[in-house]
């Protein structure tokens, strides 16, 4: 991970474009290749950031970080009072709370309510960046990776997909599913986007000695 103190501007254009006039702030470069602008403030979130898979390009006083999609991000540095780069390791991924986890049990045991046909291979499958919830195989003998939150996100359809372009690296036709109690619109439509199925599950039924058919989206 590399960090940079520096007094920046930055300009955004893609979908929104967008401007942050000269301030000092903190600029977080991840080893996967994400590019985040930090305030001294708000809380853990960015003011602005370029997820990956996004190239940085670094020009004198200038840093332009692009993605597939032609957006582009440009930093303007006036001054840099701090650049360092750490190594932090191997992640060994959160410790996820009581019911995400008792989440992931039931769906362990009971893989089939997920599709027809479906076993299971392996809890916790490990990539190089991290586990993934479960790993399955479906009525055809398919690989099936799956992830698993209380609430789907976009941030937790953007963890399956780093852990889908890894996998793909061993696994032939592996594809993914999102697994939660509920979903927010916009998490949908980016798993729909990315090829990668949304199934809500009903904890309580779930929970019973018979298991619900979930819903799809």
């Amino acid at each position: 991970m590399r960090l940079v103190i520096a007094t920046c501007s930055v300009d955004y254009a893609g979908r929104l474009d967008t401007h942050l006039p000269a301030a000092r702030r903190l600029l977080i470069v991840k080893a996967d290749g994400s590019v985040l602008v930090h305030a001294d403030g708000g809380g853990y979130k960015p003011l602005n950031w370029m997820a990956a898979p996004c190239s940085l390009h670094e020009e004198p006083g200038r840093w332009v970080v692009s993605n597939r999609a032609g957006e582009t991000m440009t930093i303007t540095l006036d001054e840099v009072v701090h650049d360092s780069a750490h190594e932090l390791g191997l992640d060994p991924g959160l410790v996820k709370d009581g019911v995400e986890r008792h989440l992931q049990e039931l769906l362990a045991d009971r893989c089939e309510v997920l599709g027809d046909g479906w076993s299971l291979v392996r809890r916790e499958y490990r990539t190089d960046i991290g586990p993934v919830d479960l790993l399955c195989r479906d009525q055809r003998g398919g690989y099936v990776a799956v992830e698993i939150k209380r609430r789907g996100e976009i941030d937790g359809v953007e963890q399956l997909a780093r852990y889908l372009e890894r996998l793909r690296m061993s696994l032939d036709g592996v594809r993914g599913v999102f697994a939660a109690l509920a979903f927010a619109p916009q998490a949908r439509v980016l798993a729909g986007s990315r090829g990668i199925q949304c199934v809500q599950i009903d904890y309580d039924a779930l929970r019973g000695i018979e298991p619900s058919t979930p819903r799809l989206f």
